[in-house]
């Protein structure tokens, strides 16, 4: 820890608490600065040019990543060690680099953290996010951030809770071929919407009132044996003879597909959830995975066109290759996605107008969209090609490149449509809100290695920067670049930015609320009961 925090000039800065000027004051308006800059650079569109450009005050270059002195206006390259020389000619302590926040003492020769001066950073970039956003709810501007105060109910409650480890690595044992389901569950284990609503007590196995095959239950009973305090390996008995009930088509110890029992899983979590429907549901599961997707379909003919929204949990995409083939082309998520939004024609006898009434003589394209991104997004790549009734399948083996940090905004409905309307005059197409909306990260990986018929699942998941790689019960520390360089079947990736309704309260809190409500109702009526029985007793003996 000294090394990471043992900076005492940044400490005796800290410690003075002025944040009205200098060095803090200079640190918080050129991060604002930065983070209005990044916005613009995507939202001018066709005016991108005007975007005002740092230059380096010594050698007049332009700067894609300024580092600024915090005592003065210099601004210079890190590279040519510009910035380090106007440090010491001026015997200036501090600069910073503005795009990550990093802070550079000349005193100490180094790269120095804080744990305030990163609460400064992330304070100034989400200030100016929720000055920018667009999309609004009922008109109304972006909630502003608050951080989380804990009352005096919370405090009794913190006081009395049991500590639990922050985080676990636990493998769980193959129970007969059951790799593809420890790969799901590791994958939920470390999903930090599912990982939350689990941990906050949201569903209770022991007050569930579903008497049986309750699949949030099982997945209460996951996380409580993964976050105790046995180091062994867990089996997760009662969850696969759960699954077995309630989805007869993956019962058996023969192997099976870990996105058939991903998507199965989900709605076995869906079905047991509180409150759980068919519309407009907001169970954890649709409040994790539900996005919508919209399918655009032109009339070549006249021009109509069509739109039709779909509900969706994940995405699969199609690879390019021949099953067999180890390095049939190349593939990205990037490409992947592009085409699976890109225009496609659809023959005469696949669509009927609607407008011109001419059915089987027209053609028509269709184009797909994200319309509504959720807050963790789950690819599947199709590496299984299956012929005829399933009996000639085949693994598509070609190696699929996936970043650490995706940007889906090119692939949401506002971005597409717009990007068609502005190809005419070659300009770019605006962003409806900050980029950081659109950006994911990814938090784990599911791998299948060998070949259909005799292959294995592993996984690699994160729990904030640390990567580790599941085999069953075995657990390995992991580096990013093994991550993104193993085969991956199914990626999932976590919203940086989570979308909210402002000024609203949310609808499980509202829940709970009523019902606490409804049982105090209920306990009243027992005890106005009670006395009444009581009183009609006493009346009987006079």
């Amino acid at each position: 820890m000294n090394g990471i925090q043992g900076c005492p000039h940044i400490a005796a800065l800290v410690g003075l608490g002025d944040l009205a000027s200098g060095p803090l004051r200079k640190f918080q308006e050129v991060v604002a600065w930065e983070a209005r800059r990044a916005q613009q650079a995507k939202t001018v569109g066709a005016t991108r040019k005007k975007v005002s450009i740092p230059f380096c005050s010594t050698c007049k270059v332009p700067l894609p990543r300024p580092f600024v002195c915090l005592h003065c206006s210099y601004a210079g390259c890190w590279r040519s060690g510009h910035v380090s020389e106007h440090l010491q000619e001026s015997q200036h302590i501090f600069c910073a680099d503005v795009t990550t926040g990093s802070i550079f003492c000349s005193d100490c020769k180094d790269f120095i953290y804080h744990a305030r001066v990163d609460e400064l950073y992330r304070a100034a970039v989400v200030t100016e996010e929720e000055k920018q956003t667009r999309f609004q709810v009922a008109k109304k501007p972006r909630e502003r951030f608050q951080s989380w105060v804990p009352t005096a109910h919370d405090v009794v409650a913190l006081e009395n809770a049991a500590t639990i480890p922050c985080q676990r690595r636990r493998g769980l044992l193959n129970l007969g071929q059951t790799c593809f389901m420890n790969v799901v569950l590791q994958s939920f284990i470390h999903n930090p919407l599912l990982r939350n609503y689990f941990l906050g007590d949201k569903h209770n196995n022991r007050s569930c009132k579903i008497e049986e095959d309750c699949t949030c239950c099982e997945m209460d009973k996951l996380f409580t044996e993964i976050f105790s305090d046995e180091p062994t390996a867990f089996g997760p008995v009662t969850f696969l003879v759960t699954t077995w009930r309630k989805s007869t088509e993956l019962a058996g110890y023969q192997q099976q597909d870990a996105h058939e029992f991903f998507i199965s899983t989900l709605n076995n979590i869906h079905s047991s959830s509180r409150g759980s429907t068919n519309i407009s549901c907001n169970c954890i599961v649709h409040s994790t995975f539900a996005g919508q997707l919209q399918s655009d379909v032109v009339c070549e003919r006249c021009g109509n066109e069509t739109s039709t929204v779909d509900p969706m949990l994940d995405i699969s995409l199609e690879l390019r290759g021949k099953p067999g083939e180890v390095a049939a082309g190349e593939n990205t998520l990037t490409t992947c996605l592009k085409r699976y939004t890109q225009r496609e024609k659809l023959g005469s006898k696949q669509y009927s107008c609607s407008k011109c009434g001419k059915s089987g003589q027209q053609e028509a394209s269709k184009r797909m969209s994200i319309r509504k991104l959720p807050p963790v997004l789950s690819f599947q790549f199709k590496r299984f090609e299956h012929k005829g009734d399933k009996s000639v399948s085949r693994k598509i083996d070609t190696r699929v490149r996936f970043p650490a940090i995706l940007d889906m905004a090119p692939f949401t409905t506002h971005v597409v449509k717009n990007a068609e309307k502005e190809n005419s005059n070659g300009s770019m197409s605006a962003y409806p809100g900050p980029i950081t909306m659109y950006e994911y990260d990814l938090f784990a990986v599911i791998n299948h290695e060998g070949q259909i018929n005799n292959g294995h699942y592993t996984n690699y998941a994160r729990y904030e920067d640390e990567w580790y790689r599941f085999d069953d019960d075995k657990v390995t520390a992991a580096s990013l670049g093994s991550v993104l360089a193993s085969p991956a079947y199914m990626c999932f990736y976590v919203k940086r930015h989570l979308d909210y309704k402002p000024y609203t309260t949310p609808s499980y809190v509202l829940k709970r609320e009523n019902e606490v409500a409804r049982e105090k109702e209920i306990e009243r009526e027992k005890e106005l009961s009670s006395i009444k029985e009581l009183e009609d007793a006493l009346l009987a003996t006079v």
